[in-house]
């Protein structure tokens, strides 16, 4: 026999009304009193119907989650992004929630994929993924009172949106401090990117650590052409550099290809320092030294902070709301 509300009520020892407030999740019912009607649904197998709870609500119970454009291998083959969508897609779940993904290979398609499921009510509010310099997707959201809250620190009107970040400048200080000990004194900062926020807050971090310790800064090698890539040994001699702090694992990979290809050696030659402790991380040797970004809590507390909007909850913007630690693996040479 299918269960019902007025079974759930009766178990659960509440009033039918306070278990549809708990599926809708409204804010006048306490999160203890959540926690427990939910458990009963679970352990009798109910589910609400979600028809019906939408048009109680007028709402999609649905919310979206934007990528950014895959206009690249690095970004097509990235697993952070899988690893984001997993820990949003947990965590709506747990209130009842669906999830549907917005992407496109370039920025003016995925507008027009996120115009078109905030028009249509499909979504509720969106997660953005990613912050980069004059986003059309985030002022789009933020000019049409789109609830969303973004992974990352906003470009520009920090006060206004909601966003949930790691210390990305502190990453780039402390990654470029670790080859500092290490001995190294002529580093690079290298990324496939250099209008995402990220990009400009590791590298601040990077010039941070070495004009702190009286060294050298040098401007970021970016690699966004496939000519770029061909300066690369003639950058290394001239610089004198024998360690990278590299932008994020997937394109320190290929920058190791890069470099064996022209004759240097990791760690030997060329010490490398990354970002996100990826599956690629421990894929082939040598296996990376990289920062671990705790993406699950990010993505656990970017939900969370979505979900409060759309219940009309109090909320505010966070930053360096995530903790992270740096894994010492085999792409590091000290110096002597």
């Amino acid at each position: 026999m299918i269960p019902t509300v007025k079974d759930v009520a009766k178990r659960a020892n509440v009033s039918p009304s306070t278990v549809s407030r708990v599926i809708n999740d409204h804010p006048s019912i306490s999160v203890e009193t959540k926690k427990k009607v939910r458990k009963i649904m679970e352990e009798m197998d109910y589910f609400p119907n979600a028809t019906a709870r939408n048009l109680g609500t007028q709402r999609a119970n649905t919310i979206g989650v934007i990528l950014p454009p895959l206009d690249s291998q690095e970004r097509l083959g990235n697993p952070l992004y899988l690893e984001l969508l997993n820990a949003i897609n947990e965590t709506a779940a747990g209130f009842q929630i669906a999830t549907a993904v917005a992407s496109a290979a370039n920025s003016e398609a995925l507008l027009e994929n996120v115009q078109r499921m905030h028009r249509q009510k499909q979504v509720d509010g969106f997660i953005l993924a990613y912050s980069e310099k004059d986003d059309p997707i985030s002022e789009y959201l933020y000019q049409q009172k789109v609830p969303f809250t973004l992974i990352g620190r906003p470009a520009k009107r920090e006060a206004d949106i909601i966003y949930v970040d790691n210390d990305n400048q502190l990453l780039g200080k402390q990654a470029t401090e670790y080859l500092i000990e290490k001995g190294h004194k002529n580093i690079l900062f290298v990324s496939n990117v250099d209008q995402e926020v990220i990009f400009f807050e590791r590298y601040f971090g990077y010039q941070e650590a070495l004009m702190l310790a009286g060294l050298p800064t040098h401007p970021a090698v970016t690699m966004l052409q496939p000519e770029d890539y061909t300066s690369f040994p003639e950058i290394i001699g001239q610089t004198g550099a024998s360690a990278l702090v590299i932008i994020d694992d997937i394109f320190a990979l290929r920058m190791i290809q890069l470099a064996t290809l022209h004759g240097y050696a990791v760690p030997d030659d060329l010490s490398v320092v990354s970002f996100n402790n990826s599956i690629f991380a421990t894929l082939v040797h040598p296996y990376l030294t990289t920062i671990d970004i705790d993406v699950t809590d990010l993505g656990k507390l970017g939900t969370e902070k979505l979900l409060e909007q759309i219940n009309h909850e109090p909320s505010s913007g966070i930053q360096l709301v995530v903790p992270h630690r740096l894994i010492q693996r085999e792409t590091v040479r000290a110096l002597k």
